[in-house]
């Protein structure tokens, strides 16, 4: 009797450790093994543990700058016993094989990527799902982690049509297509838009395109002829003397309403990569009757460094519009066209204020944003504990600033190369240019996919190289300090945006630039060469 009365009082000591344990854990863990070191071109076998699953997966990094950081990001698959892809549900999201670990490592809210998909879910769009989570590698803990539906097609995700092999003539050819606008690799299927971009200081105004659905191997020469024919025409319609028609000019080939949306959405964020990276659109199937099979624009992705959260491409910039361009990469000629039209302006008008009233009211996102910091609020410690170099003492705050002064704004101390403004144009690089050549620091900068370990750049002698600041318009002292600026900036975007388009039907109009082809050259034979992996 004795030892039953001991047993049970074991029981239940170990069922009130559990709970209290639990309890103190505010996010899922997942917890992955790996036998072979990961790297961001392709998928190695690995073995992932969470709440609903223990099998196998596929990993690889994923990224391109953001490979040097301490904290890396991960493109997942889950697999069945032999190694094939196998649908499955993570932590209650829908079923899929393909999903995304992001690491909000230089965006110390941790919160831009899930709020930006949420707001496009909200206007009525699908955008990835997200839950926060901690992540455990080969037994070391890596902090919090973003779990994030891929974008890919499917019921679930991008609804477009599923397009065989034999489709290749009719109405059968017209959709469903998944395209995007960023740096790519030998991977994708690629064309480059008849249509300069458009930003002032670019070393090139070439635009590309990738149809990432269907995937190259799969993609037959006739679905790729029509869809790049298609996304030339619209493009080319777009800068026509009859755009506007509402027979003939754009509203014929795209879905206003998306992009609409995608607008609004885009410069409330005043994201870096607004419509020039990370840019995602689809085609969908024409129907029987002759209707639809028109270009949307969406889903949205990588918005780590918006809403103030980048000192490059004017993102720092409350009064700036991301449709006008930068001098990082050029930004697609289409927006700043279609802005040119009263009734595309009277429309972003009509919708922006009908969403102010809910989706985009200061209350509903400060609501969001509230739920989200407390999630986290037993989790961010350990997370800054494993990432102390995220948070900055005031002191350090001044000896940053001081050293991207004396740079002239190079980011050996804080901040992306040659200040706010990106990229410099020829003839305008800092005081003292670049170091000669051959007397760069350990050899130059890296290549792409070949960082120093866990983020350790190179040093060069007075300074400590901040690879955190790299992108940052600021830094913090506390994660509480990063929330109340996140909201006060947002509050401030959507002041700026509230007074400027009341005027969109009225005296407002763009700042034009002209289409021209500019044919620069990088210096010394080239930048470093990489890849792209988003």
């Amino acid at each position: 009797m004795k030892k039953k009365i001991l047993l049970l009082l074991f029981v239940v000591y170990a069922m009130l450790f559990t709970m209290s344990a639990y309890a103190q854990k505010s996010l899922p863990t997942i917890c992955i093994t790996t036998s072979t070191p990961l790297n961001p071109r392709q998928k190695v076998a690995a073995h992932m543990k969470t709440i609903g699953y223990d099998g196998p997966i596929g990993i690889k990094l994923r990224g391109n700058s953001s490979l040097s950081f301490n904290q890396k990001k991960y493109t997942i698959e889950t697999r069945d016993a032999d190694g094939k892809e196998l649908d499955v549900s993570l932590l209650g999201l829908p079923a899929h094989s393909d999903w995304v670990l992001l690491a909000p490592y230089n965006d110390v809210s941790m919160l831009r990527d899930p709020l930006a998909f949420q707001l496009w879910r909200d206007m009525g769009h699908w955008g990835p799902r997200t839950l926060m989570c901690e992540l455990e590698l080969d037994g070391e803990y890596r902090g919090i982690y973003i779990l994030s539906e891929a974008i890919k097609r499917g019921i679930d995700r991008v609804n477009i049509s599923k397009l065989k092999k034999s489709d290749i003539s009719g109405r059968e050819l017209t959709g469903g297509y998944l395209l995007r606008i960023d740096t790519f690799n030998e991977d994708d299927a690629t064309f480059t838009s008849k249509v300069p971009g458009i930003g002032e200081g670019n070393m090139s105004t070439e635009v590309i395109w990738s149809c990432i659905y269907p995937k190259k191997k799969k993609l037959q020469p006739e679905q790729l002829t029509y869809i790049q024919n298609y996304i030339d025409t619209v493009e080319q319609v777009i800068q026509s003397e009859y755009f506007a028609d509402p027979a003939k000019g754009y509203a014929h080939y795209i879905d206003v309403p998306s992009f609409v949306d995608y607008f609004i959405h885009t410069e409330l964020s005043l994201n870096a990569d607004g419509y020039k990276r990370s840019a995602y659109f689809y085609k969908e199937k024409q129907k029987e009757d002759g209707t639809g099979g028109k270009l949307f624009a969406g889903p949205v992705w990588d918005y780590n460094l918006a809403y103030g959260n980048a000192n490059f491409a004017n993102a720092n910039n409350l009064e700036a519009w991301c449709f006008e361009g930068a001098s990082n990469n050029p930004t697609p000629a289409m927006w700043q066209r279609l802005l040119q039209d009263p009734v595309f302006r009277k429309a972003v008008k009509v919708r922006y204020l009908e969403l102010r009233k809910n989706v985009l009211s200061s209350k509903s996102i400060n609501a969001y944003i509230d739920s989200q910091v407390k999630l986290l609020v037993e989790a961010k410690d350990r997370h800054f504990q494993k990432y102390p170099e995220l948070l900055v003492s005031e002191e350090r705050k001044q000896q940053l600033a001081e050293q991207q002064k004396q740079m002239g704004g190079f980011p050996f101390g804080g901040g992306f190369p040659f200040g706010g403004g990106g990229f410099p144009q020829m003839g305008q690089f800092p005081p003292g240019g670049f170091p000669p050549m051959g007397e760069m620091p350990q050899g130059d900068f890296p290549k792409m996919g070949e960082f120093p370990p866990m983020g350790e750049f190179p040093h060069m002698e007075g300074f400590q190289f901040d690879v955190v600041g790299m992108f940052a318009a600021y830094r913090v002292s506390s994660y509480q300090e990063e929330i109340t600026i996140l909201k006060k900036w947002i509050a401030d975007r959507l002041a700026f945006l509230d007074k400027n388009i009341a005027r969109f039907d009225s005296d407002w109009l763009p700042r034009i630039q002209p289409l021209v082809e500019k044919k620069m050259q990088f210096p010394f034979g080239g930048f470093p060469g990489g890849f792209q992996n988003k």
